[in-house]
């Protein structure tokens, strides 16, 4: 009884402290925000340091690390929270759309010649296009339902890869071209517009581009009418949808953003690896990228770009232990559920739906009693 009340007193503490933190910045100026901003992003385009790769990756390139599955993560996560996190949506497929995008590159470039930016243009909307295809006749479903069907759809994508002769079967395609290069261009002494395959770190610096670039539109769609009619399905849709809130339409926007996102990543990282097969879009990539989210704090950019880091990170830097490592990952996991299971950085919206007992998940979390309740409860009867 006395641990648990110790950890409801750590967990309240750094409630108190992290709400401050949040308050000051809610108050901060806009020449601060955007001072941060830039600093921030000046911060990941130091990140491939060579000074950094004996603490952060010991046994592994530090630079390829940043790239995949560091970076590629992240884009991703960005993506699934935008279904998961901010519409409600549990997606068990999303692997599915990284390999359409992974597909389109490769078969875009190798078999018609085209360029790597049309790709990616036309990679986004066939994604786009993608989930919409998945989300019409699905998302009338909800909670486990609906992810089985997620699931199998991830898992239809993949067999019909590996079954189709014409898109290479299960030895994939390869070849891929790499983005076009351009001479001139050095930031810290590296050509940061040339690519190639034995420098990673022009591609992560176009990693760290998109990421922005979704970053921002992602924030424009949650502070306009579409996040809060996002944040009004996940809370109760039925509920959203007496109000008038028009949910199929809106649960089909969050799947379609969240695949192109997907898509996206998809498109350059084949462009980076040249190669891909059907093994490189197990259900396992699906699973860990919401882990990811869900660690980091479902439905809070910053909470949800933490967790993914460290999801990928944490298995490179203890790669020297070797079948070690996974046993060290998944305790770390299990620890962080255990005394943050809200997440990492939670939004203060999805604090008080655990707090409530939807399990922090909206209509996903079904009526489970957060671990403030459980200690609430069981204070009370103590008493």
């Amino acid at each position: 009884m006395n641990q648990m009340n110790a950890l409801s007193r750590f967990r309240s503490s750094w409630s108190h402290f992290s709400d401050g933190v949040r308050d000051r910045w809610a108050a901060a100026p806009g020449w601060q925000r955007w001072a941060v901003y830039i600093l921030l992003i000046i911060g990941a385009l130091l990140l491939p340091s060579e000074s950094l790769a004996p603490i952060m990756s010991p046994y592994s390139d530090w630079a390829s690390v940043l790239f995949f599955p560091i970076g590629t993560f992240v884009v991703l996560a960005i993506g699934l929270n935008v279904v998961v996190g901010q519409a409600g949506l549990l997606d068990l497929g999303f692997v599915a759309f990284y390999a359409v995008g992974g597909y389109a590159m490769g078969l875009l470039g190798t078999r018609l010649g085209w360029n790597f930016w049309e790709i990616l243009v036309v990679g986004i909307l066939i994604c786009a296009l993608s989930g919409v295809v998945l989300g019409a006749p699905t998302l009338r479903l909800r909670g486990d339902y609906l992810a089985i069907v997620t699931l199998g759809f991830g898992e239809i994508i993949r067999i019909t890869a590996r079954n189709t002769d014409e898109i290479g079967g299960p030895n994939g395609i390869r070849g891929i071209p790499h983005p076009p290069s351009i001479e001139g261009f050095e930031l810290f002494g590296i050509q940061v517009f040339k690519y190639g395959v034995l420098d990673p770190r022009p591609y992560y610096y176009m990693l760290v581009a998109l990421a922005v670039i979704v970053i921002i539109l992602v924030k424009r769609w949650e502070k306009s009418r579409v996040g809060r009619a996002w944040a009004a399905i996940r809370e109760d849709e039925d509920a959203a949808e007496v109000m008038g809130v028009p949910t199929f339409r809106f649960k089909m926007l969050a799947f379609a953003i969240g695949a192109s996102i997907g898509g996206a990543m998809g498109v350059v990282w084949a462009a980076k690896v040249i190669s891909i097969n059907p093994n490189d879009f197990l259900f396992l990539l699906s699973a860990t990228i919401l882990a990811a989210v869900v660690m980091g704090g479902a439905g809070n950019l910053p909470g949800v770009m933490l967790g993914a880091f460290i999801v990928a990170w944490l298995p490179e830097r203890f790669r020297g232990l070797q079948e070690y490592r996974m046993l060290i990952f998944g305790a770390v996991l299990v620890a962080l559920m255990i005394f943050k299971p809200e997440g990492l950085l939670p939004s203060r919206q999805r604090k008080a739906e655990l707090k409530g007992g939807t399990g922090g998940m909206g209509t996903l979390g079904a009526d489970v009693p957060g671990p403030e309740t459980k200690a609430d409860v069981i204070e009370g009867a103590d008493k």
